[in-house]
């Protein structure tokens, strides 16, 4: 490393060491921070710029010192669209703050008034010809403006302090104005500039951020099953699976994801609830792809063909959904690729070939693949596969267990594509080591599950999200599922539906992207036996047709609270983002309390800032004090404020300290929009 002229270090966000682009999606606030210091006790200066895929420079934007006396300094920045952009640190002397701090010093107690005087009448010289230059390089109107408005004014500080008709005190006291320190800021007097390198920031489209997921098995919608066995069951089809979507985009959501659409195998299908042996109607799991009718580009005759599939995109799309589909590397025994590249799996001692295996669980219906028997075969067929669903309207695949996939391959991947379909999204279905999931980020992967269904308490939570918020969000981006079909847990299972709507409120007010699994909505929560988290009577193995009509007529389930949170979500930018997320301090610790806030440089007039209080516990009532952290909140928070519940209409007015009281099973959480406005005649406590 090479040090400059004045050391720039320790620059954040940086991914890899600047190898890999850090991440955001236009209108994300990014925090950019380094350590900028010098020798002796020179005063400096230090900015960042961005600068566009097209080469073109934003003005610098200032930083702070972040806490006085640690060298830190920070800013934000906002990339404004899609693509890669870069950021740079600069950094440089500032000759007027340090005349300013000496002057300030020595002129009321007579020292060097004269020389003061003088020197700074030089400076503010000086800064007029910067700011002429300033005025002439820039690349607006409005700009190119406020430099000649500082040019201006440094020259009538510079004459002011020449003349000789005003006292010393006054004729310097004409450099500490509010409008002289506005203007520097803008247009400083720069020495011994020192830049940083160029760091890249990849900027995607906002899904890869903020959406909302539900998942559904297209094979149960429309199913027919005879409860007492009589007849033999049939299959719902991806037309039938359409007439859903009315109802999902009705609850808000912004993409529907289908597990594997493929062909099932029948060598060692699996049965009900696992079974090692099925019946002859049981349909097997969507994840043992293939068979003589297809592989991974082919769609199960029982739902249907192509142009069914089609169908489905398009309905999908007149209703503003995405489809995301399963990109499920491995296969059935009876797929097309065992028989036609059987190189491309392991073969054992006795000359089988190895089905999956997580001992003591075995997988006999599934072949993973070997990625290191012929890895340039198996990565030319998976990119066709995937363009071949993207020529079908797929936006988005959500990948099964990427980690069971080497590294090197995924890079490739998700390079190659992002080169030719930039829009194209993928999530990592990863519930695996933190070095793991951190590693398949940080190669392409646009979103990642999390360990979010496991982190129950407040504790939990705020250390979880704070690493999530924080130096992760550079390359990290959560999709909080609530649930999936692998995946019931624990607190699902035990306070039904304050659980749900507890776990619901968390995930879409906390993630900027969260999704549920069909049946969420209904409170499902049997689990196959006790202390398991799958399902009893898995949809992954048998068919489930669910009554929507009658749930809906006798209102059951939480659909109606899952359809607010995400109108919610959908009218607040500060839930749109992640790295703005900032906790609180109840008094107790069944209550969690969070806000999210963005302001006018995220091009949001006036701001916007969303508070949240949630009871973690289902069980029962809970009542705290919750204390604010005044730095988190663009507001005074000692002069109070009001706060309006987005759940129920209810205002109140809040101060620094406030008591609340929530009760799982009528109102577990309040999600407030926050206003500086006075309270109007309906306001109470909280």
């Amino acid at each position: 490393m090479v040090i400059g002229r004045i050391p720039i270090l320790d620059i954040q966000p940086l991914v890899d060491c600047g190898r890999r682009p850090a991440k955001a999606v236009p209108g994300e606030v990014v925090p950019v921070t380094a350590t900028v210091f010098r020798e002796g006790h020179e005063m400096l200066g230090t900015g960042v710029v961005l600068r566009d895929p097209a080469g073109r420079c934003q003005p610098v934007v200032t930083m702070r010192e972040l806490a006085e006396g640690t060298d830190s300094y920070g800013a934000e920045v906002v990339p404004a669209g899609e693509g890669l952009w870069h950021f740079r640190i600069e950094a440089w002397g500032d000759p007027i703050a340090h005349w300013r701090h000496d002057a300030a010093i020595k002129v009321p107690i007579g020292q060097d008034v004269d020389l003061m005087l003088a020197e700074g009448a030089l400076l503010f010289d000086r800064a007029a010809q910067a700011a002429d230059r300033a005025e002439r390089e820039a690349d607006e109107p409005a700009r190119a403006a406020r430099a000649a408005a500082a040019r201006a004014l440094y020259d009538k500080v510079a004459a002011t302090l020449r003349g000789e008709k005003a006292a010393p005190v006054d004729r310097l006291g004409t450099a500490f104005t509010a409008q002289v320190t506005e203007a520097v800021a803008e247009f400083p007097l720069r020495e011994l500039t020192t830049y940083s390198e160029w760091c890249p920031l990849i900027v995607h489209r906002q899904r890869a951020l903020f959406g909302s997921w539900y998942e559904l098995f297209p094979r149960s919608e429309g199913a027919r099953v005879d409860p007492l066995g009589r007849r033999r069951p049939v299959s719902g089809t991806l037309r039938t699976a359409a007439l859903r979507l009315h109802e999902v985009a009705a609850m808000g959501f912004d993409v529907v994801y289908l597990p594997p659409v493929h062909p099932i195998g029948t060598t060692a299908r699996k049965g009900r609830n696992n079974a090692l042996t099925a019946r002859p109607d049981d349909p097997g799991s969507p994840w043992a792809i293939g068979s003589p009718a297809g592989g991974h580009d082919a769609i199960h005759p029982d739902l249907g063909t192509i142009a069914d599939f089609d169908y489905f995109v398009a309905q999908a799309g007149k209703l503003g959904l995405e489809v995301a589909i399963d990109l499920a590397l491995q296969a059935s025994p009876d797929h097309p690729w065992v028989a036609k590249h059987p190189e491309w799996f392991t073969t054992r001692a006795d000359g089988s070939i190895a089905y999956a295996e997580n001992p003591p669980k075995k997988y006999q219906d599934i072949y993973p693949l070997n990625f290191d028997n012929d890895p340039d075969g198996i990565y030319a067929e998976v990119l066709r596969v995937v363009r071949y669903w993207i020529s079908h309207g797929v936006t988005i695949f959500r990948v099964d267990n990427p980690h069971t996939k080497p590294l090197p391959f995924w890079d490739r991947l998700l390079s190659e594509i992002a080169a030719t379909d930039p829009d194209v999204i993928f999530l990592a279905e990863a519930f695996t080591r933190p070095a793991m999931m951190r590693a398949l980020a940080i190669i392409g992967f646009h979103q990642s599950y999390t360990y979010f269904t496991w982190r129950n308490s407040a504790a939990d939570l705020t250390g979880y999200l704070t690493e999530l918020a924080g130096p992760a969000a550079a390359y990290m981006r959560p999709n909080f599922f609530v649930n999936t079909p692998d995946i019931l847990s624990e607190y699902l299972q035990h306070a039904d539906p304050a659980a749900f709507r507890v776990r619901a409120v968390l995930a879409a007010m906390l993630s900027p992207s969260w999704g549920v699994y069909s049946g969420y909505e209904l409170c499902e929560n049997s689990p196959l036996r006790p202390g398991s988290e799958e399902y009893l009577d898995s949809e992954k193995y048998q068919y489930r047709p669910r009554d929507w009509a009658t749930a809906a007529r006798m209102n059951l389930g939480i659909s109606p609270l899952i359809a607010q949170l995400n109108a919610i979500r959908r009218s607040h930018p500060a839930l749109h983002q992640l790295r703005n997320l900032r906790f609180h301090f109840p008094d107790r610790p069944e209550i969690l309390c969070f806000s999210k806030t963005v302001g006018a440089s995220a091009g949001v007039p006036g701001g916007d800032t969303v508070l949240v209080v949630v009871n973690l516990d289902p069980h029962q009532p809970r009542e705290a004090t919750v204390w604010l952290d005044r730095t988190a909140l663009d507001i005074d928070v000692s002069a109070g404020f009001t706060v309006t519940d987005e759940l129920t209409g209810e205002s109140y007015w809040w101060a620094e300290a406030n008591y609340v009281r929530l009760d799982p099973d009528s109102a577990p959480a309040h999600i407030f929009k926050v206003s500086a406005s006075q309270p109007g005649g309906g306001d109470q406590p909280a």
